[in-house]
């Protein structure tokens, strides 16, 4: 061994990932690394340059800036760089120079990719995703499924004109439970068993009776890109055993009970069954008690924080409807046609272990002032329920009790209209909140469709309200501190934590939603804005993976964070203490908030993604 590979030896042996690989790999890179000394403030490569390889400071201080010339890092000895670039066909995605004299390491680029080919450890330390290492530790279960790939058969269907006699046999023919009712190739309704048994066979109507007159008329279906945890929620919620399957108003097929028996139920459904058929508040609330031992069931299951977060909220969006439903028992029927809507994270069901409620009533404009009563009485009761199962009131008053959130549809278009107008911060913050909405239950679903296409065309269209959106996404930031490490909270209860919802999570869902609001995009999911924003070409695809795969990452350490204070037997939280994680988990999270970081500097330079 030459006397001059020893220092780099010694000094890869306390440098992650080196320091995992065999005496005899370790030997072959020090000798593969090239040395180069430079002096202070001097360039090391610019936006676009083509690598020579990974970078890794020896000695010194380099600094990193992004397309725009902003400050992304300050990087000092043991820290690499380059490595996004060398990734992406071998070309710099940052500029960096040095701060000081300074003395780098730099490996070849075909010995980069050697390694990352060949060298477990190193692969996953420079792979910035887990979502593949994920998907192969992660069982496959119902909840997980797509509905597509839960599709049995063939579509079986009839038309409405044909006699129930007809729709019998058939269903005896093919040893069907249920068939849809197709005029053209548009679901009208489902036929069932039970049908033809109370209705011809237990009132003696003629066996020519149309199926037109004894099917369910417009029944709810789920689009084949759902996931099979709906299809569990909405049987045991609706105490329902057939649903169909229908993409874009075309029916494609159904789901029964007995195509689910081969599968075992996730506990999630379990509570939603439970929710379901609770008679009290108090009987709802003990089963939302055991939703933190879910969150500690899916994440040690390896579920993606998306599918969590979809199952968690999906409990919450029950409970809702069920307290609507005691709600209406208890005042009788709705006088005009309303909405209920949630907004936050129940809105983009993105629920985590720990939030507060956020919610509104729009209703027909057809009401009176008694009418308006009633809807106040009702929220105040829903409301009550959401607390009592630890749903808590909204700091911010964001609920529909609040005299201002429950009113008619020309009012809530009044109140788009002037924020959009009139783009002051308590426009935009209540546009934010609101522009998060989704439907959870009620019967006036057309209340929210128009004002939504209404208020994301108006809004689109003013390039003033837009910038000032922009603007307000930018108010949060990535926890980054410069000198390698995160800019932690100073001083109280979290002292040198980071918030990974205000700085992590939210950073990316401001992002988002201005991406949706730039491309008119009706999805209010995070991860589905992004994507969507990708196909509408207001990111580039580049842009878009590195998005997702950082928001992947920050939401996944903000889960398992969670259940580490559940397992402690804690109130789950959203304060991370960076101490608490690994050297490799650091970094990958720094990267992450760099990643954000940078696309926010884009969009705040009026572009849409990162190069």
């Amino acid at each position: 061994m030459s006397a001059d590979l020893q220092p780099i030896i010694a000094f890869l042996e306390g440098v992650h990932p080196y320091d995992n690989l065999t005496r005899d790999e370790l030997v072959r890179v020090a000798g593969s690394f090239s040395r180069r000394e430079l002096a202070a403030n001097e360039v090391i490569y610019n936006l676009g340059d083509e690598l020579d390889g990974l970078c890794l400071i020896k000695a010194g201080g380099v600094e990193v800036t992004d397309a725009n010339g902003a400050l992304v890092s300050i990087l000092g000895p043991r820290n690499s760089f380059g490595e996004r670039g060398l990734m992406r066909e071998g070309y710099a995605l940052t500029s960096a120079r040095t701060t000081e004299e300074s003395v780098l390491l730099v490996l070849p680029a075909p010995e980069f990719t050697r390694l990352r080919d060949e060298a477990p450890a190193f692969a996953r330390f420079f792979n910035r995703s887990r979502s593949e290492q994920a998907a192969a530790d992660r069982p496959t279960t119902i909840a997980t499924m797509k509905v597509a790939d839960l599709l049995a058969r063939k579509p079986l269907f009839c038309a409405p004109d044909t006699t129930a006699q007809a729709a019998a046999q058939m269903m005896r023919e093919t040893r069907a439970s249920s068939l849809g009712v197709v005029e053209g190739d548009k679901l009208r309704g489902i036929l069932t068993q039970r049908d033809l048994s109370n209705k011809i066979v237990a009132e003696a109507m003629p066996i020519a009776t149309p199926v037109a007159a004894i099917m369910t008329p417009d029944p709810i279906a789920l689009s084949p890109n759902a996931l099979g945890s709906d299809i569990l929620h909405i049987m045991l919620e609706r105490k329902i055993g057939h649903l169909p399957i229908v993409d874009q108003g075309r029916f494609v097929g159904m789901i029964t009970q007995t195509d689910l028996t081969r599968f075992q139920a996730v506990s999630s459904a379990v509570l939603i069954r439970d929710v379901a058929s609770a008679g009290t508040v108090a009987e709802m609330a003990r089963v939302t008690a055991q939703i933190p031992q879910l969150l500690v069931q899916l994440v040690g299951g390896h579920q993606s924080h998306e599918v969590t977060t979809r199952l968690i909220t999906d409990i919450a969006d029950a409970v809702t409807r069920r307290l609507l439903t005691m709600a209406e028992e208890q005042l009788g029927a709705p006088p005009v046609p309303y909405l209920w809507l949630a907004c936050g994270s129940q809105g983009r069901q993105e629920q985590t272990g720990v939030s507060d409620q956020d919610n509104c009533i729009i209703y027909d404009d057809a009401a009176t002032a008694d009418d308006h009563a009633y809807f106040k009485a009702l929220a105040k009761i829903v409301s009550d329920g959401l607390n009592e199962c630890g749903y808590v009131y909204c700091p911010g008053d964001m609920m529909a009790t609040a005299e201002r959130w429950c009113q008619p549809a020309r009012v809530w278009r009044g109140y788009f209209q002037d924020w959009i107008n009139k783009p002051n911060p308590e426009a935009q913050m209540l546009a934010s909140v609101m522009f998060d909405l989704r439907a959870i239950g009620g019967t006036g679903g057309h209340l929210f469709a128009e004002l939504q296409a209404e208020m994301l065309d108006n809004a689109a269209r003013n390039s003033i309200f837009v910038a000032h959106m922009i603007s307000n996404s930018l108010k949060h930031t990535p926890p980054l501190g410069l000198l390698r490490g995160f800019a932690t909270i100073r001083s109280g209860e979290h002292r040198n934590h980071i918030d990974m919802k205000h700085n992590g999570v939210v950073p990316v869902t401001d992002l988002a939603r201005v991406y949706a609001l730039q491309g008119r995009l009706t999805e209010v999911n995070t991860r589905a804005r992004i994507f969507g924003a990708e196909d509408a070409g207001i990111i580039s695809a580049s842009g878009a993976r590195d998005l997702i795969e950082a928001y992947d990452l920050i939401q996944t350490m903000r889960l398992e964070n969670q259940t580490h204070l559940v397992r402690a037997g804690r109130k789950p939280d959203n304060f991370l203490a960076p101490s608490d994680l690994s050297d490799f988990e650091r970094s990958h999270l720094r990267d992450a908030f760099v990643v954000v970081r940078t696309m926010q500097s884009a969009i705040g330079h009026g572009k849409g993604s990162m190069s």
